[in-house]
């Protein structure tokens, strides 16, 4: 059953289950997984395929004719799902589009700031037991607003050697045709480092497993990376009008993701902490997913107290939530005073599965606390940022002397004499 804590006595520890370091056991595979990718290649991951996947690869590359068959396969009303969930996801992210930056600071100076989409991104899309083509859509879309050159995208196949044609059908509703069947750490270090089926790419986005999450921080500095993530987190903040079962219902919908999960109640409600203990005790037995959901809930989930709704922001802010769902009248007269926290849901009609499928923004986000200091993928995750300078002579003139006098301070002549030097005559 999941637990009733008040605020006042909530310890750090008790915030969240939000330990996503690898054990040695993990690193230690991780390292020779990457090792072996890069001494053998295409040899490598089939032969993990075998292993892990139990599926026999041939031709790593998902060909036309599979992702034709795949697509076709797919019921039209699904089909139809995704590419009215792929133009929302992409309506929004356009609104993403930086414009260069040119303005004159004074005469005969320009200073400016351009973006540049990275070449080549690589997309981790998990798979196997379970399906996800809305992380495709997700992760697939904002490159192609961003203007990346080539996608490349990952994903293992069930024992059949086959990709889930969902999978696929989200992959050409995205616009991607570069796909490859590998999965796991190997899949990672394939990205990486690049095979003699799979391109090397710039940068990695997409979830996985502690085996991913962990391949991913070990490649960063090779690549670029999205972020590691952990565990799900949603958290609810509801008052004492909020609809119990609801709330349970959606405490539930990241539950029975993950055993390590964390749905966590905020409330200034004791009446309501009670309707909702209850409710999940009613609804958990009714899930598919129950020994998952039962898990998550009884290890990793709690429902927090405050005295009143202000405190209750204040435990908000402090959990940096992944998912925060506000259910209140009125949601926006507290929306400025969320600092931290990945994706936002405003008001009673608006369950974070809305969020993860079809309004339009990012899905990927951070976790373990992280919004803190980080964001939902988006399209500048997608972009670089040059800045440029530009001065006539004159202006250089105007202020040769205070960079000089600014590089000797720190005693680098060579940068002091290399503005001087212009003005010197015949350049002596």
């Amino acid at each position: 059953m999941i637990r009733i804590i008040p605020f006042d006595t909530l310890k750090p520890e008790e915030i969240l289950n939000r330990d996503i370091r690898a054990e040695a056991d993990v690193e230690a595979t991780v390292d020779a997984i990457i090792a072996d990718v890069r001494a053998r290649g295409d040899d490598a991951l089939r032969d993990y395929a075998r292993k892990f996947d139990h599926a026999e690869i041939g031709d790593l590359r998902v060909s036309q004719a599979e992702i034709d068959e795949a697509f076709a396969s797919v019921e039209p009303e699904f089909v139809r799902t995704l590419q009215m969930a792929a133009d929302n996801i992409r309506a929004f992210h356009q609104q993403q589009v930086h414009k260069d930056i040119l303005f004159e600071r004074a005469p005969g100076v320009l200073l400016g700031q351009k973006y540049t989409p990275i070449e080549k991104a690589g997309v981790y899309v998990p798979g196997g037991t379970a399906a996800y083509p809305s992380t495709v859509l997700m992760d697939v879309i904002p490159a192609k607003v961003a203007g990346v050159k080539q996608i490349v995208m990952t994903t293992p196949t069930g024992p059949d050697g086959k990709v889930n044609p969902a999978i696929l059908a989200a992959a050409v509703t995205a616009g991607i045709d570069l796909i490859f069947k590998t999965g796991g750490a190997q899949a990672v270090a394939a990205l990486a480092y690049g095979t003699q089926s799979i391109p090397a790419v710039d940068k990695i986005v997409g979830p996985g497993n502690i085996f991913v999450a962990t391949a991913k921080r070990k490649v960063f500095g090779k690549v670029g990376i999205d972020m590691i993530a952990g565990p799900s987190e949603i958290l609810v903040l509801a008052d004492g009008k909020s609809n119990p079962a609801w709330v349970a219902a959606d405490l539930l919908s990241q539950a029975e993701h993950d055993k390590l999960a964390s749905p966590v109640l905020v409330t200034d409600s004791m009446e309501l902490a009670e309707k909702v203990q209850a409710e999940l005790e009613r609804q958990i037995p009714q899930l598919p997913r129950e020994a998952i959901a039962r898990a998550s809930v009884d290890t990793n989930g709690k429902i927090v107290v405050a005295a009143n709704l202000d405190l209750a922001i204040d435990a908000v802010n402090i959990i940096a939530p992944e998912h925060l769902e506000i259910c209140l009248d009125d949601p926006f007269a507290v929306l400025s005073r969320i600092k931290n926290a990945g994706s936002i849901f405003m008001g009673r009609n608006v369950p974070e599965a809305l969020g993860d499928y079809f309004a339009g923004p990012n899905h990927t986000l951070p976790t373990s606390g992280t919004a803190r200091f980080s964001s939902p993928l988006s399209v500048d995750d997608f972009v670089k940022k040059s800045s440029f300078i530009y001065y006539t002579r004159d202006a250089l003139g105007q202020v040769k002397d205070r960079i000089a006098d600014f590089a000797e301070h720190e005693g680098l002549h060579a940068h002091a004499k290399s503005v001087t030097i212009r003005f010197e005559e015949d350049g002596q």
